[in-house]
């Protein structure tokens, strides 16, 4: 299901409901990691009050008591009806999914399943820093297939990197970012099957993190990795966090292609205990209920893809973007700016701008800041002015 660019649900834009006195009182690690007189459009948290249908759902549950244990396949169920409905994809099948934490530990727990300690996994470079953290942490290896110069997958690259991760007979994995962060660049179903083919050549296990599939650009249509031919071993993990804001209400769904699913069944059933509860009905509530919500969340962020492009246009020409087919993210080439490889470090600095450092996003990082667009057009505006004015 593809959007136009400008189709709204008739809902306001949730970008324009908070001033900047009440985002401050905010206790959350986005306004409370840097001093009051610092812009924060830096972690990936949105600056917006919660859809309807979710506070609804919460408060009934607190009310109620409900915040107990999890159980039954609301969520998957939930989930499944949201893929149908906008993706077109009717492939996911409650039976081949589990719940998990989050995300990133689902991602760990499912790359335990299909590799071992010192075991390669590969990225594409620059990428989500967790994506490095994570794996390194449970001791695997992380292998970079650097994207190429368009941000999109160089499959030469790629080819070449899953030749030499299961060089000597190792097991490897592919964990791919899709879409990706932090260039918000949406893989296409011909791509998602070229990697699906190149990864049985190989004999690599393909991990995806799926987190960002609700938030593409108008036009842009988002295909999920397990519908391409070919991508039935294959492991996907979803979540509604990153669409709905539901961070601190952890909860995610690890999906198992068809090919997998004794994959997945291998998973400790202890892992099915760390989701909240009430992250659980809120993410069901938010993929049922609240797709209004959410047209008229795309809908703002296509306008403040569209205000960052102009503004930066006008004031910091030297800042070479792409606006993003997805995501709420905007990936900053600085290296023209004379800033060094750090250029966050300077407009955090001299303008007072909490921006994401290139550099943890590994090679293709250095001289990039990442910056969050999800916030009112307002203090976009003033965090380019602060960006131009720091180098003054």
């Amino acid at each position: 299901m593809t959007r136009s660019p400008h189709e709204t649900s008739g809902e306001p834009n949730p970008l324009r409901a908070l001033t900047l006195d009440r985002l401050r009182c905010r206790t959350s690690m986005k306004w409370r990691a840097h001093p009051d007189d610092v812009l924060p459009l830096w972690v990936a948290e949105m600056d917006v009050p919660l859809a309807e249908p979710v506070v609804r759902a919460v408060t009934e549950a607190l009310a109620l008591g409900d915040t107990g244990y999890p159980a039954g396949t609301g969520y998957a169920e939930a989930l499944a009806g949201f893929a149908e409905k906008r993706w077109g994809w009717d492939g996911l099948a409650v039976e081949r999914t589990a719940i998990v934490p989050d995300v990133m530990l689902g991602v760990v727990e499912m790359l335990k399943l299909v590799t071992g300690p010192g075991d390669p996994v590969v990225v594409n470079s620059p990428v989500y820093p967790p994506f490095y953290q994570f794996v390194e942490h449970m001791d695997r290896q992380v292998i970079e297939a650097p994207l190429g110069a368009d941000l999109r997958i160089d499959f030469e690259t790629l080819d070449e990197t899953f030749r030499r991760a299961v060089a000597g007979g190792r097991r490897a994995a592919f964990l791919l970012c899709s879409p990706h962060n932090p260039t918000g660049t949406v893989h296409t179903a011909d791509e998602l099957a070229t990697v699906a083919a190149l990864a049985d050549r190989h004999g690599v296990r393909v991990v995806v993190d799926e987190i960002h599939a609700p938030l593409t650009a108008g036009g842009v249509e988002f295909v999920p990795y397990l519908s391409v031919p070919g991508s039935a071993n294959g492991l996907s993990l979803m979540s509604a966090s990153k669409a709905w804001n539901l961070a601190g209400l952890k909860a995610a769904l690890a999906i198992a292609g068809t090919a997998s699913a004794a994959d997945l069944a291998r998973m400790p059933d202890e892992v099915s205990h760390g989701p909240s509860h009430l992250g659980i009905i809120a993410h069901s509530a938010a993929l049922r209920d609240g797709t209004g919500w959410l047209d008229a969340l795309l809908a703002g962020l296509d306008d403040n893809r569209r205000l960052l492009a102009d503004l930066l246009a006008e004031h910091l020409p030297a800042i070479a973007h792409h606006p993003a087919e997805a995501t709420y993210l905007a990936w900053l080439d600085c290296r023209a700016l004379g800033l060094g490889d750090d250029p966050a470090e300077v407009f955090l600095r001299r303008g007072r701008v909490a921006l994401n450092s290139g550099i943890p996003f590994g090679t293709g990082g250095a001289g990039h800041v990442r910056l969050n667009l999800a916030t009112s057009p307002e203090l976009i505006a003033e965090a380019v002015r602060r960006m131009a004015a720091a180098l003054d």
